[in-house]
């Protein structure tokens, strides 16, 4: 029992060291006795823990029996790559309809397959965050991946439009579209672009409404005044918790919209957002801050040992005035005196932090400097 308590205790922190968050590292691991011997089981995405687990038990001169499953899952074969072939894919936290929407992922998305389940699969977005989906993925090898990401695409920059079956005013859609979508550029022909889908499918899409994507990265500016254009142009759109796409958004799903069309990808929700970039402000004068900056809210940690939750975050646009996802798309404010004044989060307000200028890497990527896109 003593030897499974040890083995218990080296696993947990295993898992504090490789998998603190599980919404971007999958750990599931347990000693259990079984007569004179150690069973190992559950599963996990590090290799790295998976290992170590071993390397112990074997120091140790541990009797284990290894049941962890490494994911992504060896049944999958050599098909553990795909790419999102719908306008946006759901991603729920379990294998079920009617579970938590956790995320989305927009058309030319690459995912990484973890695992397959009753027609669900479990899939890791570039993003690093996990989550179960129906449908919407073409699965491929690294070697396809590979080929994939070598064709010449272009970017959906509309906020919303549709692809055609033909070349024309009166043609029958193929699927809608929304910012962001990637598609494989076959031809332009005129006012169009002839495009591929991931699974196939051919259709049309207007030149107005996309760009070529080498065109698109050679002209963006990330400075404070575009953040703030590309945010204002989100007004009026729903709030949907899980929601990434201009379908629908959360409050970080938002910041990571505005921040993907200018090709950064950011962490996925406020509580992982909020480790990155340059601390501007933590007083809530907001004096030092710029148009552009991330604002986070939630709750303070107190001398009673409750840590800090940050809940929300938005993105600062001047004279103390803020956007985000509240409801629906909005502009509110700090200042008691403008009619925009909003008591509730600027009583929550926890800090400011900058992206533009301050560089990349964990947490703040260029799109195509991600592992996924390369």
């Amino acid at each position: 029992m003593a030897q499974n308590n040890d083995l218990q205790q080296m696993i947990e922190a295993i898992q504090e060291r490789y998998a603190p968050d599980r919404r971007v590292e999958l750990f599931q691991v347990e000693a259990l006795q079984q007569k004179d011997t150690l069973v190992l089981q559950g599963e996990t995405t590090s290799r790295q823990a998976y290992e170590d687990i071993l390397s112990y038990a074997n120091k140790n001169a541990l009797a284990v029996k290894d049941h962890i499953r490494l994911l992504p899952d060896e049944e999958l074969g050599e098909e553990i790559w795909g790419v999102i072939y719908n306008s946006v894919g759901t991603l729920r936290a379990e294998p079920r309809y009617g579970a938590e929407l956790v995320s989305q992922a927009l058309l030319g998305m690459p995912v990484k397959i973890l695992e397959e389940k009753g027609g669900w699969r479990r899939v890791q977005t570039p993003d690093r965050y996990i989550g179960w989906i129906n449908g919407s993925v073409t699965p491929l090898s690294k070697e396809g991946m590979n080929h994939y990401l070598q064709k010449p695409k272009v970017i959906i920059t509309a906020l919303n439009t549709r692809s055609y079956v033909d070349a024309g005013n009166e043609t029958l859609p193929v699927t809608d579209l929304v910012a962001g979508n990637m598609l494989e550029v076959i031809s332009a022909d005129g006012a169009y672009y002839r495009v591929s889908y991931p699974d196939g499918r051919k259709a049309y899409v207007m030149k107005k409404d996309a760009k070529e994507v080498a065109d698109w990265l050679r002209e963006i500016r990330l400075t404070s005044e575009s953040i703030v254009e590309s945010a204002m142009q989100l007004l009026g759109i729903p709030y949907l918790w899980g929601g990434t796409s201009v379908k629908g958004l959360d409050c970080s799903g938002f910041t990571k919209q505005v921040y993907f069309m200018h090709g950064i990808i950011l962490a996925r929700d406020a509580s992982q957002q909020v480790r990155y970039g340059r601390l501007v402000d933590e007083a809530g004068d907001l004096s030092d801050a710029l148009p552009g900056d991330l604002l986070f809210f939630g709750t303070k940690a107190t001398a009673e040992n409750q840590q800090e939750r940050v809940v929300h975050v938005g993105i600062y646009i001047g004279d103390r005035r803020f956007i985000h996802a509240s409801d629906y798309v909005r502009v509110n404010s700090f200042d008691p005196a403008d009619p925009l004044y909003d008591p509730f989060n600027a009583n929550r307000y926890l800090r400011t932090k900058r992206i533009i200028g301050e560089g990349y890497g964990e947490g703040v990527e260029e799109l195509f400097a991600n592992p996924f896109y390369q």
